[in-house]
């Protein structure tokens, strides 16, 4: 057949002698055992042009796969030009077949092209049929189908063929990744043989693709039409001296007779948009199955040790296990790892295997390293089996404006992005900790996850933050997609925040906004924020949704002492807000049912938290709020349209302002636990005043009156209504600590009156006593004064007067 009019050519032999047309090597993408065959392959053929199976528009980024700088994994990534969330991966690890043959080709200073169906194509391809493109595709590969078409083990919901687990359930094995490893992963390359692997297995996709034609990937017809098209241009160019790396599922369909009109009708009116591409750091979690990628495999790490032993590699396997393990202070000897070795080849004997595989390895560790227990071997399976290693790309990769501005603020604040989750404990009064701080607000802000935080350990200050870090691959796609709002991060986050500002739907969210532009410092942003939230707290009456907004702008006020901003504006806004849920508070508390009186309760708690903190404004009329709060928790109180679980959680508050005496609040209590209270709405108001995490328990174990109260009305519920009140009573008394529990417990089965004279005399329970131990006392309060800055007042030391000075310039 003329050139050009298809592609033919005979097979090459067993002596790697070339025949006529192309020299076809048909690969599993990410297969360590296709990639030295690949590359022995290509030693072997010596051809003057590579081609490989990817999209052409990254033709231009393959030189900077020679860079120094350019580690392994990573991936192609393209993403539309107006719409950046639409993008597609083409990842690429050091044991892939494709980077191979990338990195031999610039070796040898050989023309390497990609041949696969452009991205301009992809992206567009089932724009507006509700198609998600944004996932990662198989290495060569435009969605999920073609990593089971090339030999992965991908699944989709459509019927598709599985060439691995169709030849594996031919060869009597019912594990395809078992036997995959068995043929091909520990085979070792003979000589003589070079180009056997690539016969054999296109014989065999030959045969599948005669049963079952594309296999329920119709989208490889076309892709395989486009990549005939380049192999015959290649042919033109360079003769037959042309190498292709594809998936072995293409193979057939290029070695296949076809006419060049014909594939290029089927390429007539394809949707095109206009693509970006790049290279980006990958990470072998990601090539993992378990992340959802399409030709994802299940062992990464184990895969690319595969490639990277050049000898031994079981008991090279065998001692990186052996210290992780020991990282991990368990006790690992040199025994343990030659014994290992042993067990897993005589596993692998015993099974039939010509080499101990990840199988017979991870049976191994678990018998001899981990003494059966499966906790040791997750974490081998997470950092070795799977691993967290994280490529690198050089600087010379084509990025957007922004991703450029990340970069060089990662490298300011040495904040280098991690495969491995990390911690990371920030001291905002440290100029670089609080860059670092803004910096991962500001992307928070942007839709770019890369850090998360979380409750700090030592502190809970406002100077102090912690953050859990990991930097995945598809963060590079948030970036790119963020870079519609500008070309540096703090240009960016203030347009983003602005923007959410005017299309936030809730008041709670504007407030949550103006919270967060403190917290990432966006000044220029924080007009429009104030200026949405006004008119918005305007207009809103319903006191739930203030109730909501307040608390977070009073914790915004608390960020202008270590960070340096302006919360004036902030201040007058959020007195507003505290006056107009004065005013509403009552009315809206009248008539609700169990779970909007809880519901209520919540919002009680969040808008006296933040009254305490906004008291503390230095405005006269901020400062009053909190008379202002304790009149609306009076009426409160006392108001029986309102619901119990409100009613005492009011008288809680005051009493523990020190605006209800205890007597006040017996008083009540027993008013509510008369007899002509029903039970239900007595234990609402009991889980009200004691529980929901209040300190209640403490309360009753100190004050005995009110104890003798709650004793004296439990033991008073009739027992038809008990059971009604018991899950409100569980619910109350369960949230306390088990040592109060216990105290509370032998208090009660003491008696009323053996509990009085027991507190009275200071015996039987510690630390109760019926006066002041003044030497006690006044032992702590030197470190005391030290933290809070309190001088030492006058008096005598030692004496009565001297300590209760002490003690009310403390309370102070």
């Amino acid at each position: 057949m003329a050139r050009g009019d298809g592609v033919t050519g005979a097979e090459r032999g067993g002596s790697g002698a070339a025949g006529d047309g192309p020299l076809l090597l048909g690969v599993r993408h990410h297969g360590p055992g296709s990639a030295r065959a690949v590359r022995a392959a290509l030693d072997a053929a010596r051809p003057r042009v590579v081609l490989v199976e990817g999209p052409p528009e990254a033709d231009a980024l393959i030189p900077l796969a020679a860079e120094e700088d350019m580690r392994p994994p990573v991936a192609l990534l393209a993403h539309a030009v107006d719409e950046p969330g639409r993008s597609a991966f083409w990842p690429l690890a050091e044991f892939s077949p494709e980077w191979v043959a990338i990195r031999w080709a610039l070796r040898h200073e050989v023309p390497a092209r990609f041949i696969d169906l452009p991205a301009t194509h992809t992206l567009a391809w089932g724009k507006g049929e509700g198609e998600e493109l944004g996932k990662e595709t198989g290495a060569g590969g435009e969605d999920d189908a073609d990593s089971a078409a090339d030999g992965g083990a991908g699944t989709d919901a459509d019927v598709r063929v599985d060439p691995l687990a169709v030849l594996s359930e031919a060869a009597g094995h019912d594990d395809p990744e078992r036997w995959w490893e068995d043929v091909v992963e520990h085979r070792g390359a003979g000589e003589g043989d070079t180009f056997a692997p690539f016969v054999v297995l296109e014989e065999a996709m030959a045969a599948l693709r005669e049963v079952y034609g594309s296999g329920g990937h119709d989208r490889d017809l076309v892709r395989e039409a486009y990549m005939r098209l380049q192999v015959r241009a290649a042919q033109r160019e360079f003769g037959d001296a042309v190498a292709v790396v594809c998936g072995a599922w293409h193979v057939p369909a290029l070695r296949e007779k076809t006419a060049v009109a014909a594939d290029r009708a089927l390429l007539k009116g394809l949707p095109k948009v206009k693509a970006d591409m790049t290279w980006v750091p990958w990470t072998h979690r990601r090539l993992s199955r378990v992340s959802g990628y399409g030709a994802g495999i299940d062992s990464p790490g184990w895969y690319g040790h595969l490639f990277a032993a050049q000898d031994r590699p079981v008991e090279r396997w065998m001692t990186k296990v052996a210290g992780l393990l020991r990282e991990e202070d368990r006790i690992v000897s040199p025994a343990h790892v030659i014994e290992a070795v042993r067990l897993a080849e005589t596993l692998a004997a015993m099974r039939g295997r010509p080499l101990p595989g990840l199988g017979e390895t991870t049976d191994a560790v678990r018998a001899v390293m981990c003494e059966g227990s499966d906790g040791p071997l997750a974490l081998v399976h997470d950092r070795l089996v799977v691993g967290d290693v994280l490529g690198e790309v050089p600087q010379a990769a084509p990025a957007v404006p922004l991703q450029r501005d990340l970069d060089r603020i990662q490298r300011r604040l040495r904040l280098k992005p991690e495969a491995l989750e990390r911690e990371l404990e920030l001291d905002l009064r440290k100029e670089t900790d609080a860059g670092r701080s803004r910096l991962l607000h500001r992307l928070r802000l942007l839709g770019v996850g890369w850090g998360e935080p979380v409750a700090s350990r030592g502190s809970t200050g406002t100077f102090r933050e912690t953050w859990r870090l990991r930097w995945e691959p598809e963060l590079s796609v948030r970036v790119a997609e963020a870079g519609v709002w500008g070309t540096t991060v703090l240009a960016a986050a203030t347009a983003k925040a602005e923007a959410d500002a005017v299309a936030a739907q809730a008041l709670a969210d504007v407030t949550g906004l103006a919270e967060r532009c403190l917290l990432a410092e966006l000044p220029a942003a924080l007009p429009v924020v104030m200026q949405v939230l006004a008119d918005r707290a305007a207009l809103d009456t319903d006191v739930g949704h203030l109730a909501q907004a307040l608390p977070a702008l009073v914790r915004s006020l608390r960020y202008g002492d270590v960070r340096g901003t302006d919360t004036g504006a902030l201040v007058g806004v959020a007195a507003g807000l505290a006056e107009r849920i004065f005013v509403g508070l009552p009315p809206a508390c009248a008539a609700l049912d169990a779970d909007a009186a809880e519901e209520m309760r919540r919002h009680v708690d969040a808008v006296h938290g933040a009254v305490g903190l906004l008291g503390e404004a230095p405005a006269p009329e901020h400062r009053d709020l909190r008379g202002r709060w304790h009149s609306v928790l009076r009426v409160l109180s006392v108001r029986d349209t309102v619901p119990g679980v409100v009613r005492g959680r009011a008288v809680r508050l005051l009493l523990d302002d020190g605006e209800l005496g205890q007597d006040d609040a017996a008083r009540l209590m027993g008013l509510v636990l008369s007899p002509g209270t029903p039970p239900g709405d007595a234990a609402a108001w009991i889980e009200g005043f004691v529980g929901g995490g209040s300190g209640g328990g403490m309360l009753l174990v100190h004050d005995e009156r009110l104890l003798g109260l709650v004793d004296a009305w439990l033991t008073g519920v009739p027992a038809g209504a008990f059971t009604d009140v018991l899950p409100l009573l569980r619910r109350t008394f369960s949230v306390y600590e088990p040592g109060v529990r216990r105290t509370l417990g032998e208090l009660v089965r003491r008696g009323r009156g053996e509990r009085g004279s027991v507190t009275a005399a200071g015996s039987g329970i510690p630390g109760f006593a019926a006066d002041l131990d003044l030497g006690r006392a006044e032992a702590v309060l030197p470190v005391v004064r030290l933290l809070l800055g309190i001088a030492e007042p006058g008096g005598p030391r030692g004496s009565e007067e001297h300590v209760d000075n002490d003690l009310a310039g403390v309370a102070g």
